[in-house]
């Protein structure tokens, strides 16, 4: 009588969180992503999340490795996508002012 109860209740708990992983760590970053390569096309830029992080660290003068650029990518992405146009300001500010001189 308990495993009538207990089978079913064990199977929908499973489901459940596999759903939730999946969500956390597959659609969420996908919907971000997407979002984040929406908001860089309608302001024009034509550069990746990838290419605007290397470049901010590099004017700022930073060696940061491709494995931390992606880390920071995806943190980005998820937790501050804003980060990626003040970013872009930054290095398209800089790059004004050097052809300026």
């Amino acid at each position: 009588m308990v495993a009538v109860i207990i089978i079913p209740l064990a199977i929908v708990v499973i489901v459940g969180i596999v759903g939730y992983l999946v969500y956390r760590f597959v659609i969420y970053d996908h919907l971000c992503n997407r979002s984040v390569n929406e908001t860089l096309r309608k302001y024009n830029i034509k550069k990746t999340q990838f290419q605007i992080i290397k470049e901010y660290h590099e004017s700022k003068g930073e060696k940061i490795s491709e494995k931390e650029i992606s880390h920071l990518e995806k943190h980005y992405r998820q937790h501050e996508p804003e980060q990626f146009l003040a970013m872009y300001d930054v290095i398209r500010d800089k790059s004004e002012t050097s052809e300026k001189d």
